[in-house]
């Protein structure tokens, strides 16, 4: 009897042994690795700018015929120099004075280091205006912003400026210092918003001082990490990364974190009011939730992938970038922060610290999101209606969304002096100056395709590249069997006119050689929009046809997913709608990047589905006790405070990016945040609920739960409300 005792009592104290070791080792080991590794990491987000590379080429479609002319360019002009534009704007026309203050700029210009060669002044027709060509030689993968800002300070005591001449930096190297200024601001204050804004939404939804520092420590260990692998590859040229996929980085990765570790703060706190010991609550809220996390970010990470098929470099330079934010969202959210939870335990959300004996284990079913489940059901027909007519009626407006793509001096929100110069260009000289039009062809043929451009009427002037000094007796540089024809257009080289004259150009350039091939500026725009064109037709079933997929997998079914999907499109549908009326009928914008659309669906499809992953893995868990009906009532009342937070935090972040003054982030952080909102409010807690139930149990169908009897609508909300039914009682 004794030993049996001793057997037991031993017995106990291993147990007990164990408890301690899974409540402090593990969970100590864990930290200190996350310490060790952001230690090591944490560095790297605020250098990816030194890996950036946002220069023309990194945006060009890959195959286009206008990449093909910049790789044929590089014969021409090995140095790979990048023009800036001044422009000197007067009140009066010309005089000698003028001519000479413009003169000793052009060598003032010339001895800045970076800047190869300046040529001017060239007078407008109008004479109130001159240009000077600055060349820029990139070294080193550097970009000119530098030597940009050198000019620009140069100039700022120009002696033009004390005859009144206003002056402009602008052109192509103007406008990209102009870019990399924008994109600078992504390392501070970008995060610092993304993050105060996180900050102020967890501190509302938890009334907690731990825990939304906890999440947001959660959230920027995972960027540490993604930074520095990201680093790492483009550093050694496996992946590009530019400014714009730094910025969607941060947000991403701030936003999916905090999604799945709201997931995982709130079902731990509700299996502590279950469960006596954090260790076994841990457990419990782990094997609720890492299946819904995992798919969610297997859904996303799958859902950029896709953007590999693209045909635009910067397309795919961000499909691996987000994976591994997200991949690194989900890794920190199961291990980082459920370690921190089990050591602080019960403490994490004080000062309401949820207890055992604080209420009965059913009682999240009640308040808000249970009745909102109750109106789901007692009016399933109405509310299904409700949502869809104003989804559709949103829908409506898609084709009023202008996606062609809008003028360079239209990216910026605020003004640069890269747009003002090329305003300045446009009043005095033909519009296409500063950005010209190249034609590289056979040398034999340099005649007849000179011919043929000069006759169109979209052109200005052709002449062609010399080795010395133009004139009468110069002779064109001759590359491998080569001539480059610089072609200047009448109208502005980045509207819809000039690009129309590029598409002429090629069709009779044809006729003379089908080696004669049309780039430059214009081209490359006309490129550009031709391949997001092919891009939305290829990336966005693509997209569809990976999260449906995934959905099957977890869902084990058919039906569901494929209403899911369907929720997915109609809900972008409306946002793209929504998104027309208040661009274009209330904020007046010019239109949006040809690669808007295709960005918002890739995010949309991708984190819209979260939602519906995290309430329909829940309704299944409640299916197989309680059935289909009582299951999905139960879920959304379960889910619906988190999910509900999770949006808006989500909303918020990539609200973040409208304050960069770049009208394509802008128009993406106001659609991607629509768009989630829409989702959640509109879809998630009505159209997805409403349609299951009236679907019935072959919602799961080809699973066992298809063939399930559901309850009658009675039963059901009370076992969703209460766990059990009065047939239970009896």
């Amino acid at each position: 009897m004794d030993g049996r005792v001793d057997e037991q009592g031993i017995t106990d104290r291993h147990s007990r042994s164990g408890i301690r070791l899974r409540r402090w080792l593990v969970p100590a080991l864990l930290i200190v690795g996350w310490l060790v590794l952001a230690s090591v990491a944490g560095p790297y987000a605020g250098r990816l700018g030194e890996v950036q590379e946002n220069d023309s080429a990194t945006f060009l479609p890959a195959e286009a015929e206008s990449t093909q002319v910049l790789e044929l360019q590089r014969g021409f002009n090995p140095s790979e120099a990048v023009p800036a534009v001044i422009v000197y704007e007067f009140d009066e026309p010309l005089d000698q004075a003028a001519v000479d203050a413009i003169i000793a700029d052009v060598e003032t210009i010339s001895a800045i280091p970076g800047v190869q060669d300046a040529s001017g002044p060239i007078p407008s027709e109008d004479g109130l205006a001159a240009t000077v060509i600055a060349n820029i030689v990139i070294q080193d993968d550097t970009e000119p912003g530098g030597e940009v800002e050198a000019i620009r300070e140069a100039l700022a005591e120009s002696p033009a400026r004390e005859l009144g001449a206003e002056v402009f930096v602008t052109g192509p190297a103007g406008f990209l210092a102009d870019f990399t200024e924008a994109f600078g601001e992504i390392d501070g204050l970008l995060l610092l918003v993304a993050l105060g804004v996180v900050l102020v939404i967890l501190l509302i939804v938890y009334r907690s001082p731990i825990l939304p520092f906890v999440v947001l420590l959660t959230a920027l260990f995972a960027l540490s990490a993604a930074s520095l692998v990201i680093y790492l590859l483009a550093d050694n040229g496996v992946i590009t990364l530019n400014g714009q996929a730094q910025g969607i980085l941060f947000i991403l990765v701030i936003g999916a974190a905090t999604d799945y570790s709201l997931l995982v703060v709130s079902r731990f706190r509700e299996e502590l009011r279950r469960t006596e010991y954090t260790v076994d609550a841990m457990g419990r809220t782990l094997r609720g939730t890492w299946e819904a996390i995992v798919a969610s970010a297997g859904t996303v990470a799958l859902g950029v992938m896709t953007l590999l098929l693209s045909q635009l470099n910067a397309n795919r330079g961000l499909g691996p970038v987000a994976a591994i934010g997200v991949g690194f969202s989900m890794v920190a959210a199961l291990t980082f922060l459920p370690a921190v939870l089990v050591m602080l335990g019960r403490r994490a959300y004080w000062p309401a610290k949820p207890k055992l004996d604080m209420v009965d284990p059913e009682a999240q079913v009640r308040g808000f999101w249970a009745r909102v489940a109750e109106f789901v059901d007692r009016r399933t027909r109405l509310v299904l209606a409700g949502s869809l007519v104003l989804l559709l009626a949103l829908s409506a407006f898609l084709p009023a969304f202008k996606a062609q793509g809008v003028p360079t001096t239209d990216f910026f929100l605020v003004e640069v002096e890269s747009t003002q110069g090329q305003d300045a260009l446009a009043r005095h000289f033909p519009a296409g100056s500063g950005s010209e039009t190249i034609v590289i062809g056979p040398a034999d043929l340099a005649a007849e395709m000179t011919e043929v451009v000069a006759a169109n009427e979209g052109v200005a002037a052709v002449v062609p590249v010399t080795a010395g000094p133009p004139g009468p007796d110069a002779q064109p540089v001759v590359v491998d069997g080569l001539v480059q024809l610089q072609v200047t257009l009448v109208d502005q080289a980045d509207s819809a006119e000039a690009e129309r004259t590029v598409e002429q150009l090629r069709e009779e350039l044809d006729a003379v050689s089908t080696e004669a091939l049309v780039g430059g500026t214009t081209a490359t725009a006309l490129d550009t929009n031709t391949a997001t064109q092919q891009d939305l037709r290829v990336i966005i079933p693509a997209v569809l046809l990976v999260t449906l997929l995934v959905l099957i997998v977890l869902l084990r079914a058919i039906v569901a997913p494929l209403l899911l999907i369907a929720t997915v499109v109609l809900s972008f549908a409306a946002t793209l709608g929504l998104s027309a009326i208040v661009f274009y009928g209330i904020l007046d914008l010019p239109g949006a990047d040809a690669s808007v659309p295709l960005y918002a669906f890739v995010f949309l499809a991708a984190l819209g589905v979260d939602y519906n992953i995290f309430l329909m893995t829940r309704a299944r868990e409640e299916t197989i006790h309680f059935g289909n009906r009582a299951g999905i009532l139960r879920a959304l009342a379960v889910t619906g405070g988190v999910i509900t937070s999770a949006g808006l935090v989500l909303a918020a972040t990539f609200s973040a990016l409208a304050i960069l003054p770049l009208l394509f982030l802008f128009q993406i952080a106001f659609i991607v945040a629509a768009g989630v909102l829409l989702d959640t409010i509109i879809v998630r807690s009505l159209v997805v609920p409403a349609a299951v139930i009236l679907i019935g149990p072959k919602t799961w169908w080809p699973s066992k739960l298809a063939r399930h009897e559901d309850l009658d609508p009675e039963e059901a909300l009370e076992v969703a409300t209460t766990g059990h039914s009065h047939h239970d009682d009896a």
